[in-house]
């Protein structure tokens, strides 16, 4: 409520509503004074009943309803997100090409990357990282929706997962579009969405300078929230050179890397999974609660109210109050 002292203007409708009481009563008291009752009923018009109150109460509620619109009442309010970041990092390690989510576990993530790319917000810069053994960065932060699911399209498996590199290189692209917006003393927000499948192979401990670990520590130093879905089933298996490996999901690391990072941690084994945690990200990311003005409704009563108030006062041929 950014205005409350409008509120003192409620001792008008009160008072008018205690001015209405205090009339009438003094008018029954008048008409109790004839003395000739017979007289009384053939000249006193019949006694409209309750309805004759029915026009100053909306007249009242009306006032009331425009006293706490001047008050200019707040609510929260989802307001579209622009100038954000989003760094979409997917895994193209050889175990995503597992089968255990149809029609393979690569198949299913570029299926909701790019539904996820078509519905965040406009206004959010959206890029692309794909790692494997190294991390590349596919496509810089851009609201060119078509370019990044190009390069989702064309994403190409290869050996070892190296999820540390993944994270830092996405934190090298947005500090450099940070810089390149500029605009403020603080930078936009920023998000790393990072998908995978397994534990990090390179280096060998996420504790490592380049490692998995350190880069959360780092993306939370840097204010930017890590947010990891862990994609896959433990029955997961590949084919490498006519060997049966299996490739099970690393759940433990990657909700570690989410915690260190003040991300959030999901999991799917599903397409249908996949997406709904998209859906929940692009909430999430793409919209950020505000106060926002929430008077309109007010004034849309009291508007109601006051045309109904004169409304009933004209059809029943009373004067206005």
């Amino acid at each position: 409520m950014q205005n409350p002292w409008w509120l003192l203007f409620l001792a008008v409708p009160a008072a008018l509503a205690v001015g209405y009481v205090l009339a009438a009563r003094r008018k029954q008291r008048n008409t109790l004074k004839f003395t000739n009752f017979a007289l009384l009923e053939s000249v006193a018009p019949a006694q409209p009943g309750r309805w004759r109150h029915v026009p100053i109460a909306l007249l009242v509620v009306s006032l009331v309803c425009f006293t706490v619109a001047l008050t200019g009442p707040t609510k929260e309010q989802k307001v579209p997100r622009n100038r954000a970041t989003v760094m979409l990092a997917i895994d193209v390690s050889l175990s995503m090409k597992a089968t255990d989510v149809e029609p393979s576990r690569l198949a299913a993530a570029q299926e909701a990357a790019k539904s996820f790319a078509d519905n965040l917000t406009p206004g959010i810069n959206l890029g692309l990282v794909a790692f494997a053994g190294t991390a590349s960065v596919l496509v810089s932060p851009t609201t060119n929706r078509d370019a990044t699911k190009a390069a989702i399209d064309n994403l190409q498996l290869s050996e070892r997962t190296a999820t540390g590199e993944a994270i830092f290189t996405s934190l090298q692209s947005i500090s450099t579009l940070a810089a390149v917006l500029g605009g403020g003393d603080q930078a936009p927000p920023a998000r790393v969405v990072l998908l995978s499948d397994g534990k990090q192979t390179v280096p060998e401990s996420p504790d490592d300078p380049r490692g998995g670990f350190t880069a959360a520590r780092q993306a939370k130093d840097q204010g930017v929230p890590v947010s990891t879905i862990s994609f896959g089933t433990s029955y997961g298996t590949v084919e490498i050179e006519n060997d049966r490996i299996p490739v099970p999901v690393d759940d433990p690391s990657l909700r570690e890397i989410a915690e260190l990072s003040g991300g959030s941690f999901f999991t799917a084994s599903s397409l249908e999974e996949l997406r709904a945690v998209y859906d929940t990200l692009e909430e999430q990311i793409g919209y950020e609660t505000t106060r926002g003005d929430a008077s309109r409704p007010w004034m849309i009563l009291g508007v109601v109210f006051l045309t109904a108030g004169l409304a009933v006062a004209l059809l029943r041929r009373q004067r206005l109050p």
